[in-house]
């Protein structure tokens, strides 16, 4: 069944109202008629089986024939910082880490950083992203959407660490390949932790940008010794913690 996320102003307690482009997708690429069946969720845990009863390109009626007892949402917490890549790499990070199951994505400028958007250019790519977040999510059957935050500074995102449990940045010149150890250790003490993963641009980070994420509270980390692209980079990443807190088949 296809999923819809629907906000929580359009549920009844007998039926939920879709509008916009889902409602014209529903209507005419899936040509959806009454007595079809699909899956609504509100992003923030609810999720109900329900039955279209009117369909119009505007709009689509389906009341709830029963509620979903679902737990699609991963334990742990995982925001991926993903150093603004060229071309569309970004799209492909939030896509398959929506898939995977990071829960934000902060796109951020440090010194590297080849890609620069003006105030135009980021509000159009800030909606993209927030609609391949949506569909992946969708597709993916997950319970909630990733927020997808605005392009921040080197400087901010470091400013923001300290609301994680913990936070791990990715650099090509660790030598440590203590990356599980480490995350077994903080399953340890927080088996649902918030977790800050930061992935550089194609040019990755120079030692004074490694230097400053260290004081900050981050911990450098060796993904291996074959060098990843930068898109790689994240969803390896983002892997190995989802595997190491027991999310995708893991301990």
């Amino acid at each position: 069944m296809q999923r819809y996320f629907v906000p929580a102003g359009q549920w009844s307690d007998q039926s939920v109202r879709i509008a916009g482009p889902d409602a014209r997708h529903l209507s005419t690429v899936l040509r959806a008629r009454p007595g079809d069946r699909i899956i609504a969720a509100d992003g923030s845990g609810r999720a109900a089986i329900a039955v279209v009863d009117r369909v119009s390109p505007d709009e689509v009626v389906a009341s709830l024939e029963r509620m979903l007892d679902e737990a699609n949402e991963p334990s742990v917490r995982v925001t991926v910082a993903q150093g603004l890549p060229k071309g569309d790499k970004m799209e492909t990070v939030i896509q398959k880490g929506t898939e995977a199951g990071a829960i934000r994505f902060i796109p951020f400028v440090s010194r590297r950083t080849v890609v620069h958007l003006d105030g135009g250019k980021e509000a159009k790519r800030l909606g993209r992203w927030a609609r391949i977040a949506k569909e992946a999510a969708e597709q993916a059957h997950r319970g909630a959407v990733p927020e997808v935050t605005p392009v921040t500074s080197w400087r901010g995102l470091l400013a923001d660490i300290g609301r994680y449990d913990a936070a791990f940045l990715c650099y090509e010149k660790e030598e440590s390949l203590a990356f599980r150890r480490l995350l077994a250790q903080l399953k340890a003490r927080k088996p649902a932790a918030d977790i800050l993963l930061i992935v550089g641009p194609e040019g990755g980070f120079d030692e004074e940008e490694a230097k400053e994420a260290e004081a900050a509270g981050c911990r450098a980390i060796s993904l291996g010794r074959r060098i990843l692209r930068t898109e790689t980079a994240a969803l390896v990443a983002l892997s190995c913690i989802l595997y190491e807190f027991g999310e995708i088949g893991g301990s």
